[in-house]
C-alpha cells in the first residue's frame, strides 16, 4: 500500500487536451437529436462522445427549467404591478369625479 502511494506521487500526469465547443455547435447537435437522430449517429457524425451529448442535453433541460421559473416569477410580478396600477387608477378616478366642474 505504501509503495503504491509513493509511486502515484512520483508519477507524472500529462494534461489532457480537451476540445471546447461553442454554444451554436451544442445547439445544432441537440437539435439533430430532437429531430429524431440517435445519439450514437450524431456522436459519430460530429466526432463528439455520446456521454458528452447526454451531458449537453441534461444541462439544456436544467437551464430550460430555470428559464421557466424566471418566466413564472416575471408573470407574478406583472400581475402585482397591474393590480397596483388598477388601485391607483380607481383612486384617481374617484377623486377626479368629485372635483367641482367649472
Amino acid at each position: 500500500m505504501w509503495l503504491i502511494i509513493r509511486n502515484m506521487k512520483n508519477h507524472k500526469v500529462t494534461p489532457i487536451n480537451r476540445r471546447k465547443y461553442d454554444e451554436d455547435f451544442k445547439r445544432s447537435a441537440l437539435l439533430m437529436i430532437e429531430n429524431g437522430q440517435s445519439v450514437r449517429s450524431v456522436s459519430q457524425a460530429l466526432g463528439v462522445g455520446e456521454s458528452q451529448l447526454h451531458k449537453w442535453r441534461r444541462h439544456a433541460r436544467q437551464s430550460h427549467s430555470a428559464a421557466d421559473v424566471e418566466v413564472s416569477q416575471l408573470r407574478a410580478r406583472l400581475r402585482q404591478v397591474e393590480t397596483e396600477r388598477d388601485i391607483l387608477k380607481n383612486v384617481w378616478l374617484r377623486r377626479w369625479s368629485q372635483l367641482p366642474s367649472s
